[in-house]
């Protein structure tokens, strides 16, 4: 039955993951960045400004501060797709895979501010009466009842996409390799922490993720710089096979060789929207719970997210992956444990610890940040008052990522992912215009202060 299973997911991608969603996010997202008159570039400095809370007032509607917001967002998106899924993208599309990766990354700024910008926008109000944002939210509210379907579709997908089940994957797989420790017990340990923290509620999760997402992010920032600085050598090397590669479609050796142009864009493109999530709709939940009057200052913060976790994070990954040599030669989807070897063989054995100790932080954070946003699709449906059946759900499918394969786990949650991001996608593309009046009024307002 378990192969049978596994047979189904791996048609479903594929299928799920076609032209047709590549071009809406990619597509979409250069229109939106066209739209904005590359606001995601010109409204850096602005946006760092709010994000230190120049512009909070204690006053203001929501529960969670704009740094809060942009933490927890973060907290699922720098997480193991950074590190995990930049090796799945190179051993399945080769060093090209890293080029689609960034222009996913860079699209995806605007994505965040038009769809961040929409959640606040139009909030709305759970079963319990909290304030509330979503794709959701803004489809019912902006397209119109006759479209909740959309929102409906949404939610369905979101509660399955929105599981940890990956990262509770790729924690216990490291454990095992490098500490032996059996995957049913790391299943169970993540089922208990991160019930600590998500039950809880968003207030808990953000201070968590406020605190822990910074300092992971520096310390593997850090490591991974290290790195490059022992190893600037390969940069040249590096950087040629990565340009090279996203457009002959086919990697030099290894067992991504002879992948056609057209998996190597969508095997970009689906890591990369695995890691920031830029148009699949999860963040604007997030961004949704923010303390402001202002849906283009939201926008604005959000934005952030695809630059730091894609362009920055992603990268430093790919290029510890790529200038070590070890992706070549393996067929298999490999995932953490690809990079935990690959910071070993230049840092040794204490990198080996350290990439272990910051991938299981990066899990951790990932996994509340994603309880969140799977109680929120599930209360939208069927009421917040409801959402504890979910938890158990939830944390049901954390111990059977754990014990599953790393294949079809995220053969599922790629699948999940494609449908969410079709009805997010098309809601954000109508609804643009609004977002851009919005977005002149506030910088009209901004400038008369």
């Amino acid at each position: 039955m378990m192969n049978s299973i596994d047979r189904a997911l791996a048609a479903a991608v594929d299928v799920a993951w076609g032209p047709l969603l590549i071009v809406l996010l990619l597509g979409g997202g250069l229109y939106l960045t066209i739209r904005s008159r590359f606001l995601p570039f010109v409204g850096v400095r602005h946006a760092l400004e709010i994000l230190r809370g120049k512009y909070d007032r204690p006053s203001d509607p929501g529960e969670l501060t704009h740094f809060q917001a942009l933490a927890t967002a973060l907290s699922s998106t720098i997480g193991l797709g950074n590190i995990g899924g930049v090796a799945i993208a190179i051993t399945q599309g080769g060093p090209g895979a890293v080029f689609w990766m960034w222009m996913a990354g860079i699209v995806g700024m605007a994505t965040k501010f038009f769809t961040c910008t929409l959640a606040i926008l139009y909030r709305g109000r759970d079963s319990e009466g909290n304030l509330q944002g979503g794709p959701m939210y803004y489809i019912e509210a902006g397209l119109g009842k006759k479209f909740r379907f959309l929102a409906i579709f949404f939610s369905i997908c979101g509660m399955v996409g929105c599981l940890a089940s990956f990262q509770s994957n790729q924690v216990a797989g490291i454990l095992l390799e490098t500490f032996e420790v059996p995957r049913f017990a790391t299943g169970l340990v993540c089922l208990v922490l991160v019930g600590m923290v998500s039950l809880g509620g968003i207030q808990r999760v953000g201070k968590v993720a406020g605190r822990l997402v910074p300092l992971m992010c520096l310390i593997y920032l850090a490591s991974g710089l290290l790195i490059v600085f022992l190893r600037y050598t390969q940069i040249p090397e590096v950087l040629t096979s990565i340009f090279h590669d996203a457009f002959t479609g086919t990697a030099a050796v290894g067992g991504a060789a002879g992948i056609t142009f057209a998996r190597v864009i969508q095997t970009g493109v689906k890591r990369a929207v695995f890691s920031n999530e830029a148009g699949l709709g999860t963040a604007p939940m997030a961004h949704g719970a923010a303390k402001t009057n202002e849906p283009v200052r939201e926008g604005l913060v959000a934005m952030l997210g695809p630059f730091i976790d894609t362009i920055l994070v992603c990268s430093l990954t790919a290029f510890i992956i790529l200038s070590t040599g070890l992706w070549q030669g393996s067929g298999a989807v490999e995932g953490v444990a690809l990079t935990v070897r690959a910071y070993e063989s230049v840092l040794g054995s204490s990198g080996k610890l350290l990439l272990v100790v910051v991938a299981a932080m990066f899990g951790f954070t990932t996994m509340i940040g994603y309880s969140y946003y799977g109680r929120k699709c599930f209360s939208y449906l069927f009421g917040a008052d409801k959402a504890r059946y979910y938890d158990v759900f939830y944390f049901a499918m954390l111990y059977v990522g754990a014990v599953w394969s790393a294949a079809s786990v995220v053969n599922l949650i790629d699948t999940s992912y494609a449908m969410m991001a079709l009805p997010n996608m098309i809601a954000t593309l109508v609804l643009a215009p609004k977002v851009m009046e919005a977005t002149k009024q506030y910088f009209r307002r901004l400038s008369s202060e």
